[in-house]
């Protein structure tokens, strides 16, 4: 059966032969000897910087020692890498659930508003501390956007303008779609901000906070219902619920720690340029690659020389 067949894939973004021999040297650490090595198709304007690998593990395979050793190497070299049952890694998903800030965008939009506000400083180290899972995500937010009373709205299209879109998002719910995946952005960030990835990517539906405006000001109280972790879980599973979708089924992608009860839901959780807290506890990782190197760990990038 394909849950007790293992696929290791690799993703280097730096020298091939570096990251790969990595691959090599904890294998054969173990004694292991791949059945089966293939490169995985990497797109025409990546190919310098990127390529991939997806090794078919033998029957019996130490999966928690292979992951420490690779774990112990993988600081050499600039490299992703996922140990999935072959069934993971091929599931005909249906249903893929994101994270917004530090995932689908590189910043946290509360700390741009917080930047115009003049409370940067103060605002990011309550975020990063709240990212971390070191403080109560619903207390620090109201605490956060308190902060934010008085500030001229216009300033969210100036940040939209700007916003730092992460590498790959396009290309990964582009490809998405294709397959007939439902999407959903579920973020603690803010409605205009996620309406407009809605707007550039097709995204099917988007939960996120509504920022309080009076008379063309932030009236610094939140709109509840917050969305934090449980929030994000809930709607995960009302989703497929909805759209008669079974849990193992679904994706869910995000980085932090209001991130993690989504991740732990979804059939297959990806911790995408994670904090520490998230890295401890979901193994499908992704931390040097644009977000489109999510689709090698589906099974994307047809086998060259096939």
């Amino acid at each position: 059966m394909t849950d007790n067949l293992y696929a290791l894939t690799a993703i280097s973004t730096s020298s091939q032969a570096d990251a790969f021999a990595l691959v090599d040297k904890a294998l054969r650490a173990l004694s292991v000897t791949a059945l089966d090595v293939k490169a995985l198709a990497v797109p025409r304007s990546l190919a310098e910087r990127r390529s991939a690998r997806v090794y078919s593990l033998p029957a019996g395979v130490d999966v928690n020692s292979l992951t420490q050793s690779l774990r112990a190497l993988e600081v050499q070299a600039p490299m992703d890498w996922a140990i999935q049952t072959v069934a993971s890694r091929v599931r005909r998903y249906r249903l893929a659930v994101f994270d917004m800030d530090s995932t689908l965008i590189r910043c946290e939009v509360i700390d741009e508003l917080a930047r115009y506000a003049g409370v940067g400083e103060q605002v990011a180290a309550i975020t990063d501390r709240a990212m971390r899972g070191e403080l109560d995500f619903q207390a620090s937010f109201i605490e956060r956007v308190a902060l934010l009373k008085g500030l001229d709205a216009a300033v969210v299209d100036g940040i939209l303008d700007a916003m730092p879109v992460t590498e790959g998002v396009g290309e990964l719910i582009l490809t998405l779609r294709a397959r007939g995946i439902y999407t959903a952005i579920l973020s603690g960030g803010f409605i205009p901000f996620a309406q407009y990835l809605q707007r550039q990517f097709g995204f099917d539906e988007v939960h996120a906070n509504g920022l309080e405006i009076d008379r063309g000001v932030l009236t610094g109280k939140v709109q509840l219902p917050i969305v934090d972790g449980d929030y994000k879980r809930k709607t995960l599973v009302e989703i497929a619920r909805r759209r008669d979708i079974d849990l193992a089924d679904t994706i869910a992608v995000g980085d932090g720690a209001n991130d993690l009860p989504m991740l732990t839901t979804a059939g297959l959780g990806v911790a995408y340029a994670a904090k520490p807290v998230i890295q401890k506890q979901v193994d499908v990782q992704l931390n040097h690659a644009g977000l489109d190197g999510v689709l090698y760990y589906l099974g994307a990038g047809s086998e060259l020389g096939d």
